[in-house]
């Protein structure tokens, strides 16, 4: 009976609201409760988020526009074979003079021709040995108009004796590929935009912003195909390409 008395003397506020132990408890759990109760909170928001994160499209935008290229070239290959090296040589310069009139006589300036190469070859058949001396001279202007009346007009070439090789045609390029960009991407991507926008009709949801976009290539091609073989050019208009692919978040 006494023993028991000591006890109850030793904590006389055990089991009441006061105690410090019972507020030790209290307070613990409270806390414990609390930090359940948030991290609940945080994991339902995090997995509402990641639902909403997977909610998105991804479409492609594609723009194209057609040019005119701004720069012509034009590698001219000839030759002439003889079994006299210097006959053969006095051919290719008389030909190399015939070339220089036909550009000046269409308006070309002088400085439009230059010479790029040349080279000598020969080759022995029953002990005759024939010389081959080939030339090379390319023409570089900004003038389309006036690079397409020169190659209209090639065969003049021919008639003058002009043996001309395979592989001497004009070739366009279009050289303003920057000037042109970012029109080009804005118009993708507004492409790529109806696109994602008609998705999200389809399913009942709303595009939203950007998520992560792609910009892919620029190919520059014959607006009308591109042509090949001997004395056959390709064209000064040309059709620019550009896809985007982009991913939209939906709502």
């Amino acid at each position: 009976m006494n023993d028991q008395s000591v006890q109850a003397n030793d904590y006389p506020n055990a089991g009441f609201p006061g105690d410090p132990v019972s507020l030790r408890w209290i307070t613990t759990a409270s806390i414990a409760a609390l930090g359940l109760v948030f991290g609940g909170y945080l994991l339902g928001n995090g997995l509402l988020r990641a639902k909403e994160a997977e909610r998105s499209v991804t479409v492609r935008g594609l723009a194209e526009r057609d040019v005119t290229a701004d720069l012509a070239t034009w590698t001219i290959s000839y030759s002439s074979s003889s079994t006299d090296l210097g006959a053969a040589q006095a051919k290719v310069q008389q030909d190399t003079k015939s070339i220089e009139k036909f550009f000046a006589g269409l308006g070309f300036p002088k400085g439009a021709l230059q010479p790029t190469g040349a080279n000598v070859s020969s080759y022995s058949d029953r002990g005759v040995t024939t010389f081959t001396v080939r030339q090379r001279l390319a023409l570089r202007t900004n003038d389309i108009k006036l690079a397409q009346k020169a190659v209209a007009q090639q065969f003049d070439l021919v008639n003058r004796g002009v043996m001309l090789e395979e592989g001497s045609g004009m070739s366009y390029t279009f050289t303003k590929l920057n000037d042109i960009k970012p029109d080009m991407v804005a118009e993708a991507t507004k492409d790529a935009r109806a696109s994602a926008e008609q998705f999200a009709k389809d399913s009942g949801a709303s595009v939203g912003p950007i998520r992560q976009a792609t910009q892919g290539y620029f190919t520059i091609e014959g607006r009308d195909g591109e042509s090949s073989g001997w004395g056959v050019s390709d064209s000064p208009y040309k059709k620019v390409r550009v896809v985007t692919t982009v991913d939209f978040s939906l709502g």
